[in-house]
């Protein structure tokens, strides 16, 4: 379940919380995978369909294309279950700074378990970026508020989330600041609007054909 980051204080730590929930075991989650993972075969159909094709052209046996292309999606299905159970394994729920006032240490806490504790100085900055997507005149849907936290980290970066955000996002860089500034952590926030795309009218695509082949008649 999302939730608007936070920074949560407890006795030993100050979290960082960006999902609730807690880590799952290896069962829970190949379980929880193994229903999304359906998508797969059915995002690759074409090129099954196509498969399944060139067979019946080449004379195979309808039993033959049956038993391939049942292979294939139980490939399929197999492969999508691991990737999204991995990517559920490494979805990050919260980061832990210890100790709670001063912190001297971190660790990235996924669904998975917690990685291990690393000293706060490998943070080198912490980048925050609030989009904005508001309507365009006379949308009726609301606008659209995202956040996008960024460790970044020596010898690399951890793309942290992106989450639906109705909070103060200078508020919480404020936070973050005063927990890590210490630490020679920067923090950076960075907000980025845009409006919504009006969507294509038919009207005037059908008008636009309709002139095409009135004057091609002419």
């Amino acid at each position: 379940m999302a939730t608007d980051p936070l920074l949560r204080h407890g006795p030993d730590s100050t979290d960082l919380v960006l999902r609730g929930g807690s880590p799952a075991g290896p069962a829970r989650i190949a379980l929880s995978s193994a229903g999304p993972a359906l998508f797969t075969p059915l995002a690759l159909v074409v090129p099954t369909l196509l498969v399944a094709f060139w067979m019946a052209l080449a004379g195979a046996r309808a039993s033959t294309v049956f038993v391939v292309v049942g292979v294939i999606v139980g490939l399929e299905y197999l492969l999508g279950w691991s990737a999204v159970a991995f990517s559920r394994a490494r979805r990050i729920l919260r980061v832990e700074f210890a100790p709670a006032g001063v912190p001297g240490s971190l660790r990235l806490v996924r669904t998975a378990g917690p990685d291990d504790w690393l000293p706060v100085d490998t943070l080198r900055e912490v980048r925050l970026t609030h989009e904005v997507v508001e309507p365009y005149e006379g949308d009726r849907k609301p606008a659209v508020s995202t956040l996008v936290l960024e460790l970044v980290l020596r010898g690399g970066r951890e793309r942290l989330v992106q989450l639906p955000f109705g909070g103060d996002p200078q508020r919480l860089a404020d936070a973050l600041e005063a927990l890590l500034g210490p630490a020679g952590v920067v923090v950076e926030l960075r907000s980025e609007h845009s409006t919504r795309p009006r969507p294509l009218s038919n009207s005037n695509w059908t008008s636009g054909g309709s002139a095409s082949v009135g004057s091609a008649g002419g």
